[in-house]
């Protein structure tokens, strides 16, 4: 029996390699380039499984209406699961996820937002264009030696600190389980997130978003760290509080940000609105800044994740209908 599979938010390159891979499973595949939520669940009537992404709305609306059309899995295709509501989910449907695709993406990304940021490099590349090649006003640092501090030391963080440290740099590090082993053996220092903040040249930011994280840069936060400090986010948008950031870039407590991820992020990333008027006027503020780089959500984006996310979606769809114990299942611990 060949099941039927709805993918949603499917792009080019999404179903390239989905294709690919699928040539393994003989999955029926239905791609559709709208992201899951209440206006367009039908979508995924007659499908045995949903694959989705980061900005799909998955809330009790939509599971109980995919569980009417009878589908029997929600697959997505990223680590993070915080758009789909576990609880309503429980007992209904099941959840999985690919929990990892490449670090070493993210890691080389965070790596190009901080580099960039320090060496004006996005500013060079226009400026040169114009034939203009008077460097006023690009004036870095040696990284070698400042100190970095890496919020989260999972598989990412952990190799985020194995690149910096390969640019001479001080390594903090906070995770609520850290890893003394880890720390002794890369000679780095786990502290408070207080001293880890007054501290840090850089700060870095590789935690899951959860009610204990969201907003961690906040306000309160910033006005604790070093004057000009650089903070980068290639984890969740909501792990910043965009509008207190802004206020720290204004003051120029924040000397640099480089964002891969946005608290709204849903109504732009992945789409061209390059002819539209931008609506999100906290969105537009943060990109008139010229010590800020935004891209779109793309740390994880290389040929080597993108293989693995398919490889691991279509593992854990086909363990699912073959009856095999789920890897990768999450689901709602109370």
């Amino acid at each position: 029996m060949s099941f039927k599979i709805a993918v949603f938010d499917a792009k080019p390159y999404d179903i390239n390699m989905f294709n690919e891979v699928n040539k393994k499973y003989g999955f029926t595949l239905s791609y559709f380039k709208e992201h899951l939520d209440k206006n367009n669940v039908i979508l995924a009537t007659g499908a045995d499984a949903v694959c989705i992404f980061v900005n799909a709305v998955v809330d009790t609306e939509v599971i109980d209406r995919l569980c009417s059309y009878g589908v029997k899995l929600i697959a997505l295709r990223c680590a993070g699961f915080n758009n789909v509501d576990l609880k309503a989910a429980s007992g209904k449907i099941k959840v999985v996820r690919v929990p990892e695709y490449s670090p070493h993406a993210i890691a080389e990304h965070t790596l190009a937002l901080m580099l960039c940021l320090n060496r004006k490099v996005h500013r060079a590349f226009l400026r040169t264009r114009d034939g203009n090649f008077s460097l006023n006003g690009f004036q870095g640092f040696d990284m070698y030696q400042k100190t970095v501090g890496v919020v989260g030391t999972g598989k990412i963080g952990k190799t985020v600190i194995g690149v910096l440290k390969g640019l001479g740099m001080n390594i903090l590090a906070y995770d609520l389980y850290p890893d003394k082993a880890f720390a002794e053996r890369e000679n780095i220092e786990y502290v408070s997130l207080d001293e880890l903040y007054a501290r840090a040249d850089v700060i870095t930011l590789h935690c899951p978003l959860t009610k204990e994280t969201e907003y961690l840069i906040c306000d309160k936060s910033i006005a604790k760290m070093k004057d000009g400090v650089m903070i980068v986010n290639t984890g969740r948008g909501k792990l910043i509080h965009t509008k207190h950031l802004i206020d720290g870039l204004v003051s120029r407590k924040v000397g640099y940000a480089g964002l891969d991820v946005y608290e709204e992020e849903s109504a732009y990333f992945y789409e061209d609105y390059s002819d539209s008027i931008m609506t999100d006027e906290v969105l537009a503020r943060l990109l008139s800044f010229n010590n800020v780089i935004v891209t779109s959500h793309q740390a994880f984006f290389t040929h080597e994740a993108m293989s693995n996310i398919a490889h691991t979606t279509m593992d854990n769809i086909g363990d699912f209908f073959a009856g095999k114990e789920l890897a990768n299942e999450v689901a709602y611990k109370g």
